[in-house]
């Protein structure tokens, strides 16, 4: 009855600023204006009410000055009318920890970085989204412990802008050697950490330091000031629009947003783009009280969803929002505009996606896509989206509408998470026992002691395991046909993963975002450590790292790095680090520590990468392609276990059927063998083609490596252990 498509939030013209606020529930609305961020109320502004609409307009001046809503509304929690006090849900700007709303002009030149209106001709070049590949970084992370950052910088945007840090030496690097996003965690305004420097509480790391590795005095010393530390992940929002003040160096004014504008610009001018993490699923807090509180004040018991008995659904963590609704769905597009005009970000990572509808992530896409250079200072056909796509919970299997699932989204040319993966490299899944064994770490070949069935069973298993894997390097396609383990061709939707499910669910390569570990669940040198065998040496632990992450490295789709995997970082074995401070959240880019051993992780939730930018044929861009071209050997009931042979071919000349993609390769060949011990595999298939190992290969710094070798007749590879090595045909 009031869905609204009029303008919402604060409206500069020359001579005014209008307010607009939709709250049709409600029987009164005042503004009410104070003297700066803490200052006493000076006045109060009765607003007019149409057709749901609440406006009122007040002279340009105004421009600067901090205000709150005064909303009267019956509130379904209290079973009474309230006087609820909240912020503007179209907030661009916010006093510390969001008590107050900022009346300010977003497209101020005052709020700009030097040339920042030219920053869309200063964008790193992307041809296509299957050039993508994806590095996750928590933003305090990245200079907490940086020494080569100034004191008043580490931990927040500013840390971006210094140029001759560890952490942006080490960023070069890794976009050298091919990387194109970071991907921030959560960065707008959410709850959990105070943004008032002066509030903070820190642990004495170098007493710490001084503890055994096995002590819980670490992780005490951690939770007895968790909620009063500058570290949290994020996933609370509260208001979304605008900047998280703990990462500015004045939580009030304009500093968050110029210095968060500042970091996109010094991140873009090394050559990566940046995606937000944005968490559109759920809210902080709910009710007509709490500060952190903002949606559910202003129309009470619309913005969340709720069961059957009113109650507000749990699932996605805490008070889920319910994009079903329009003006919710109106409310996270207009967002995600704000941040690709406002802050020109270059993509999006939606938490929980499939706790949102289909149609929401369809009209977010297109809004994007529709942005232009000449008019919004942005190409939005460079804005890439991905996300969860988890089935759980009142969503599951589209009880409140289609809900954007893993399956759902296939041939929507948004990604989604691919646990299958994930899950047949590493082994079990984050929910199971944290011994159980995959394709890399042991499983059939190396056990670590903990039953996961006879011989007969673990062969299989990792059989099942090969399978997968292999459906995932061609970009998780489900009509990608394999020839299985048990012989038979089959489509990668035909293909089940241990408990049932499809392996493949995608319709293009740029669907898939592969990934080994992420920011939740513990890192991948953490996730070796408990799966292999205690008796395994560091330099064998170290290969299975590195061989892990080629495996997303050198797949189809869009390859995804938790940041610090390349360098064995570790959280101590922290399954679930959101809120266990800087000590078990350390990442060094000066390469001195790898965090390894520094306590045992809190009680809670506890109790060389190779170029890929080699070859454009790792890279395909559509289903038609991969299906042409990719082909996997070593299948079937005669496979040599713990070996996936991989093979791309590209055309001799432009040809009808195929066109030629790669300059300098027809062929590439990738062996990965995750057995500890060297293998030699005959591949028939093979033998007329004239191959060696890859140029970066035979440069590197691995001894191991450069031992892979291939002989023409009959087709012999032999690889070393625990190695993944790529052989091309060179064009002559």
């Amino acid at each position: 009855m009031f869905a609204y498509t009029g303008p919402l939030g604060s409206v500069f013209s020359k001579e005014a600023v209008c307010l607009y606020l939709w709250a049709p529930t409600a029987q009164d609305v005042s503004v009410l204006f104070y003297d700066g961020p803490a200052g006493p109320l000076l006045k109060t502004l009765q607003l007019k009410e149409f057709n749901g609409v609440w406006s009122v307009s007040v002279p340009r001046s105004w421009e600067n000055q901090y205000y709150l809503y005064d909303v009267k509304v019956y509130h379904p929690s209290t079973s009474q009318v309230e006087k609820c006090l909240a912020a503007d849900p179209y907030a661009r700007g916010l006093t510390a920890n969001g008590t107050r709303t900022w009346l300010v002009d977003i497209n101020s030149e005052t709020l700009k970085p030097a040339s920042w209106d030219q920053l869309s001709d200063e964008k790193p070049n992307l041809d296509s989204f299957s050039d993508i590949s994806i590095y996750e970084l928590h933003i305090r992370d990245f200079s907490a412990h940086d020494c080569t950052v100034d004191c008043n910088s580490r931990g927040g945007f500013r840390a971006f802008t210094c140029q001759d840090s560890a952490g942006m030496h080490h960023l070069r690097k890794l976009s050298v050697a091919g990387l194109t996003h970071v991907h921030l965690l959560p960065s707008f305004h959410f709850a959990g950490v105070d943004d008032n420097k002066s509030n903070w509480k820190c642990v004495d790391e170098a007493e710490l330091a001084k503890l055994a590795p096995g002590s819980d005095a670490q992780q005490a010393a951690i939770v007895a000031i968790q909620e009063e530390d500058p570290y949290n992940w994020g996933y609370n929002p509260v208001l979304w629009g605008v900047p998280k003040g703990s990462y500015a160096s004045n939580p009030d004014g304009s500093s968050r947003i110029i210095e968060y504008r500042q970091m996109v610009q010094a991140l873009n001018r090394i050559g990566l783009r940046v995606v937000m993490d944005v968490v559109y699923n759920h809210l902080n807090s709910s009710g007509p009280f709490g500060v952190s509180s903002v949606l559910d004040k202003i129309v009470p018991g619309y913005y969340l969803r709720r069961d059957v008995n009113g109650q507000i659904e749990n699932s996605a963590a805490m008070n889920n929002t319910a994009s079903e609704h329009i003006m919710v769905d109106r409310l996270i597009v207009d967002d995600l505009l704000n941040w690709a005009v406002n802050y020109k970000v270059d993509g999006f990572r939606f938490d929980l996606m499939g706790h949102i509808m289909k149609s929401t992530m369809m009209r977010a896409k297109s809004a994007l896509q529709s942005l232009t250079r000449d008019i919004h200072g942005v190409d939005g056909t460079k804005i890439y989206m991905y996300g969860e796509g988890w089935d759980f919970g009142e969503v599951e299997q589209n009880k409140r509408g289609i809900n954007a699932s893993q399956i759902n989204m296939s041939g929507t040319g948004i990604g989604s998470f691919n646990d299958r993966i994930r899950d047949a490299v590493n082994g079990g899944n984050p929910f199971g026992n944290p011994l159980q064994q995959g394709f890399s770490t042991g499983l059939f070949l190396q056990p670590n002691g903990y039953y996961q069935g006879n011989e007969a069973d673990t062969r299989l298993a990792l059989a099942t395991c090969a399978d997968q894997i292999q459906i995932g390097l061609a970009g998780n396609l489900k009509d990608y046909v394999l020839i299985s383990h048990t012989g038979e061709a089959k489509k990668g939707s035909e293909i089940h993963t241990f408990d049932g499910s499809s392996v493949g669910y995608t319709s293009s390569p740029v669907e898939t975002i592969n990934y080994v570990s992420a920011h939740d669940n513990e890192t991948l040198f953490d996730i070796i450590n408990l799966k292999t065998p205690t008796g395994l040496s560091i330099d064998e632990r170290c290969r299975i790292n590195h061989l892990a992450s080629s495996l997303m490295a050198l797949s189809q789709g869009i390859p995804f790095f938790h940041a610090g995997d390349e360098i064995l970082r570790s959280k101590s074995l922290d399954r679930d680090s959101y809120n266990s401070g800087d000590w078990f959240n350390k990442l060094d880019f000066t390469y001195e520590t790898n965090n390894w051993g520094v306590g045992l992780p809190p009680r809670e939730k506890n109790v060389d990468n190779w170029h890929s930018y080699s070859s454009p044929l790792f890279r395909l861009r559509t289903a038609k392609d991969i299906e042409r071209r990719v082909r996997f050997h070593n299948t079937g009931p005669s496979l040599v276990p713990g070996v996936i042979v991989m093979s791309i071919e590209d055309a001799q000349n432009d040809s009808l059927e195929m066109a030629q993609l790669d300059k300098n390769f027809s062929y590439v060949v990738t062996v990965f063998n995750v057995c500890p011990h060297k293998v030699s595999v005959e591949i028939p298939d093979l033998a007329s083609l004239r191959l060696e190992l890859h140029p970066v290969q035979v440069n590197s710094s691995d001894a191991l490596v450069r031992q892979s070798a291939y002989q023409a007749t009959p087709g012999r590879f032999t690889v070393p252990p625990r190695t993944a090595a790529v052989f091309v045909q060179p064009r002559r």
